[in-house]
């Protein structure tokens, strides 16, 4: 049967999450500086193997995935290349701090099908705006069923052309520190700009999550993959000194960097 989900009050809600992003944040801080993830040494897994049966009992007993999303999930994954997707535990990390924040507006670099702007969409109140950022018009048409289905995808801005581009026209617009969340996962050469467009078009107090800082670029040519890898590494030395972001480092999927702004 079942097991009712416990139901708080909004500010028992806000002070148990504040609590446990509390707690991450110190977590991930000290991880983070002490023994920064991506510097060579010998690897150590912080989570459970994602076939271990403890890390699946962990997420059946945690999750609490809308039916849509879900579905979503599942079909990503039979695409080429849809295991690069984000995890199920980082798209409800994600929601949960777009709720606890309020968030009406949110940015999601790189869309694939969908899924983390589908995830994004349900955690914004009815007159919420994902923009979303994709170059092949292909993946996002698989989603847009199960964003319909969802009844989200109105709330769901698809832009069709480089992340870039987009970030700059919204800058032009004026919409500079009006977004709530951001969350980067596109091409990696290029995501020290975009996280210094992001840190602009957020607003005081508002999240930058930059998913897979971890990433080794497996599906790449070697050229390709140590590029690309060293774009990242130049990344999270650039945020652990930035005195413009408070950041978490979570060992969730492939590297997940929170760098929340001052």
């Amino acid at each position: 049967m079942t097991q009712p989900v416990p139901r708080f009050s909004v500010p028992t809600a806000l002070a148990l999450g504040s609590a446990a992003l509390g707690a991450a944040f110190a977590t991930g801080l000290f991880l983070g500086r002490r023994h920064p993830p991506w510097r060579s040494r010998p690897e150590k897994r912080l989570l459970p193997p994602e076939d271990s049966p403890l890390w699946q009992y962990l997420l059946s007993r945690s999750m609490r995935e809308h039916p849509a999303l879900r579905n979503l999930r599942l079909l990503t994954l039979e695409q080429p290349q849809g295991d690069s997707m984000m995890t199920c535990e980082q798209a409800q990390l994600l929601a949960n701090l777009a709720r606890l924040i309020k968030a009406k507006k949110a940015l999601d670099l790189g869309t694939f099908t969908g899924y983390s702007a589908l995830a994004l969409a349900l955690a914004l109140p009815p007159a919420g705006r994902v923009v979303t950022c994709e170059v092949d018009a292909g993946p996002p048409e698989l989603g847009r069923p199960l964003w319909r289905q969802a009844e989200e995808e109105h709330k769901i801005d698809l832009r069709l052309k480089p992340a870039l581009e987009t970030l700059e026209e919204l800058l032009a617009a004026g919409e500079a520190s009006t977004f709530d969340i951001a969350v980067v996962d596109a091409d990696k050469e290029n995501c020290a700009a975009y996280y210094e467009r992001c840190l602009q078009l957020l607003r005081p107090g508002g999240v930058l999550a930059i998913l897979r800082v971890l990433w080794r670029g497996e599906v790449l040519r070697p050229q390709q993959r140590d590029t690309a890898a060293q774009c990242v590494r130049n990344l999270n030395e650039r945020i652990l000194r930035d005195a413009r972001v408070h950041i978490s480092l979570l060992p969730l999927g492939d590297g997940l960097t929170l760098a929340f702004k001052i």
